[in-house]
């Protein structure tokens, strides 16, 4: 007799469907005495826009699990233009990485440059709060499946690094 309490086989789902660009202006609110933006609103903005891909990839409440690799490679400046752009590289049972790159667009000049990036992962929650599965990442392009080969083996050292972290709490 079949276990009546396994779950369906969930149908893969296109990497390209969890696509998200988000557009924001850097205001003087989100700036500090040079100029710059704060890097926490980055990455508040970065978990957002990633919180929105895994989202549509699951097509349930998300939380995010942790961050990681989060690079700040030029600065942004107040009245420029931020694009946010996330996908889902990479889903395993409950878990996504979600890959953000972040640019930054001079309003005036219309110049264009590559400011930060960051993987995240997020969990798939069910009615209860409780961790629940996802649909497998279905990958169409080479970029797409260079990606998703990168984020398996940044799982596989996520993984790792919790497991070590976990035993020196103990």
């Amino acid at each position: 007799m079949p276990n009546s309490t396994a779950q369906p086989k969930l149908q893969p789902k296109p990497a390209r469907d969890s696509s998200v660009i988000m557009t924001e202006i850097v205001l003087p609110t989100h700036a500090n005495a040079l100029g710059s933006i704060f890097g926490g609103q980055v990455m508040s903005w970065i978990d957002i826009a990633g919180a929105i891909a895994a989202g549509r990839h699951a097509r349930k409440v998300v939380v995010t699990a942790s961050i990681d690799a989060l690079h700040f490679v030029a600065p942004i400046k107040v009245g420029h233009v931020v694009h946010i752009k996330a996908m889902v590289n990479f889903a395993s049972r409950t878990s996504m990485e979600v890959g953000v790159r972040v640019d930054s667009e001079n309003p005036v000049t219309g110049e264009i440059h590559h400011t930060a990036k960051a993987y995240l992962t997020f969990v798939g929650l069910d009615e209860h709060g409780r961790p629940t599965p996802v649909p497998p990442v279905l990958t169409e392009s080479a970029e797409e499946k260079r990606r998703f080969e990168e984020a398996r083996k940044r799982r596989e050292a996520r993984v790792r690094l919790a497991e070590e972290i976990k035993k020196g709490s103990d």
